[in-house]
């Protein structure tokens, strides 16, 4: 009997697929261990007898033994923490101050030990970096000027302003700009050093004074001697004080030696008429490191301070209403006649019916102009008396002058003039101004 069709292809079909191959075996992938699984603790929680029983009696203690071992299956990070390196740098200083006790010397009466440890500051007994301090500071003297670096520029300022001779008459700025000139001299002993042409101040070993009268570091000093600190074995006479008997009888019981950081010369540039005099000398009495501050810089100095002092003025007279179309020729002639002047609040410059003394042409603050009229004042017993009152009639601000007709006509003043607040103005006198 013939079959159909469809159970033929299906008989066919079925044929084929049975004389198919297998498909071929793939490997399993490897699985990667994880880091925080410890497998040996989990092979051994997986093994725990009594664990798959169903008795209730021996459940019990395999369930506590496992509840016991789980935690272990599991790896915790150790967290390791960041280094203190604060307290190892606070240790290391600790053990220094240990041993440097027995060395130390007794501070308990130093006032300038507690100030310093109030202030935040260092151990004032480390000998071994202020020495190296001081090393690095002559091996930067050694080198000129121009081959110094900023940093060295600033450590040598920083040096010029711990010594008082200079920092009593001079301001930082200008000892900033001192500082780029300065240069450290070897003297053998026995040399003769001339101080006639700057300012030194010894850095090593000792030396004695040859000539004994000192001049003022710099002109300007209104007493006629000052003398300077003790621990720096100087003092600075001015020419007035040089000739007096005075003078000559404590000269004579003068006999100090000049040590580290004492100071002696000028700053003022002497006359070579006057410098063969050997005004200010000393003889080493050791190998000595002496730094030297030429008078010729600070004389370049004294030359810019005047030229920024004549701008200002030139500025002030300028800007004053009736200088304004003066001619810069003119006003020349006025400003080498200036001179600076400050006044407290409520000080009264000029009183009515006097003649003033000098011109003033006002830089900063401002004072009030009062008219002095005469009132009456009526009293209880019906009677009048007469008073003198000031009656406000304006100011004088910043950039304006006065004084001009009353110096010039010697007229009264018809006013009084009282600064209301700190006043610095640039006046002429009427005695120079007369004589020019």
């Amino acid at each position: 009997m013939p079959m159909s069709s469809l159970p033929a292809a299906i008989l066919s079909h079925m044929t084929a697929v049975n004389n198919v191959p297998p498909p071929p075996l793939h490997s399993i992938p490897n699985l990667k261990k994880s880091k925080h699984i410890n497998y040996g603790q989990l092979n051994a929680l997986c093994h725990i007898r009594g664990q798959h029983s169903r008795s209730i009696s021996n459940t019990l203690s395999p369930h506590d033994t496992f509840m016991k071992q789980y935690p272990k299956v599991f790896l915790h990070q150790k967290t390791r923490l960041p280094k203190l390196f604060k307290q190892e740098e606070q240790r290391e200083l600790s053990e220094g101050k240990e041993e440097s006790q027995h060395q130390q010397p007794d501070d308990s009466h130093n006032v300038a030990v507690y100030v310093e440890r109030a202030h935040g500051g260092h151990n004032l007994y480390r000998p071994k970096r202020a020495t190296e301090n001081f090393e690095e500071f002559l091996a930067i003297l050694k080198k000129l000027p121009i081959h110094r670096t900023p940093y060295e520029h600033k450590t040598v300022w920083k040096y010029l302003k711990t010594i008082p001779n200079l920092t009593s008459q001079l301001n930082d700025k200008h000892l900033k700009t001192l500082s780029k000139t300065v240069f450290s001299e070897t003297w053998l002993k026995g040399s003769t050093v001339i101080a006639n042409d700057g300012f030194y101040v010894i850095l090593k070993g000792l030396a004695r004074p040859q000539t004994n009268v000192y001049k003022n570091l710099i002109e300007g000093s209104d007493s006629p001697v000052s003398f300077i600190p003790q621990s720096f074995h100087s003092f600075i006479l001015s020419e007035k004080f040089k000739n007096s008997t005075l003078a000559k009888m404590y000269l004579h019981s003068h006999d100090s030696m000049l040590s580290k950081w004492s100071t002696f010369g000028t700053l003022e540039v002497i006359p070579q008429t006057e410098s063969g005099t050997q005004m200010f000398s000393v003889v080493t009495e050791d190998d000595c490191e002496i730094l030297k501050i030429p008078a010729k810089g600070y004389a370049k100095i004294k030359e810019e301070k005047i030229k920024i002092e004549n701008m200002q003025k030139l500025k002030l007279i300028h800007m004053c209403p009736y200088y304004e179309e003066w001619p810069t020729l003119s006003i020349y002639e006025l400003i080498a006649l200036l001179k600076w002047k400050k006044f407290p609040p409520g000080h009264v410059i000029v009183e009515s019916g006097n003649i003033i003394s000098f011109v003033g042409y006002i830089n900063s603050g401002c004072c009030n102009i009062y008219r002095s009229i005469i009132g009456f004042v009526k009293l209880q017993s019906n009677k009048v008396k007469r008073s003198h009152k000031l009656v406000y009639m304006g100011q004088l601000k910043e950039k304006e002058s006065f004084g001009e007709i009353s110096v010039l006509l010697q007229v009264p003043f018809t006013c009084t003039i009282i600064t209301e607040k700190e006043v610095e103005m640039a006046i002429i006198e009427d005695k120079d101004l007369f004589v020019a």
